[in-house]
């Protein structure tokens, strides 16, 4: 299981601080299960939770709390077909992601 992640730490006043869903991303991006479930998404692929559960070897209700945290990181995005909720990976969001964070390690270090 994932170990508890650290509460984000809000910027100095007059620093220039890592935007929430830039800090968002990185979380996602910090979970070798996570980074396991990504791994999924290649090619394109797009998947329901119970894909997910069933290739990562996870729970469903664990894949489900994992997909959550890829999709506020802009990592993955869904879409509903009836009662089934596909995932898939959001290129457009990491690339967004990357270029934040990109920019904000230029203007801080």
């Amino acid at each position: 299981m994932d170990e508890p992640e650290p509460a984000a730490v809000a910027p100095s006043a007059g620093l220039p601080g890592l935007a929430l869903d830039t800090q968002e991303f990185l979380k996602a991006l910090g979970s070798p299960t996570r980074q396991r479930i990504m791994l999924l998404f290649a090619g394109g692929a797009e998947l329901s939770v119970g894909e997910v559960a069933e290739r990562a070897g996870i729970s469903q209700a664990t894949a489900s709390q994992q997909l959550t945290l890829l999709r506020r990181g802009r990592m993955v995005t869904s879409r509903r077909d009836g009662k089934t909720v596909y995932y898939r990976a959001d290129r457009d969001g990491a690339v967004a992601a990357l270029a934040e964070l990109q920019s904000y390690l230029k203007t801080c270090c």
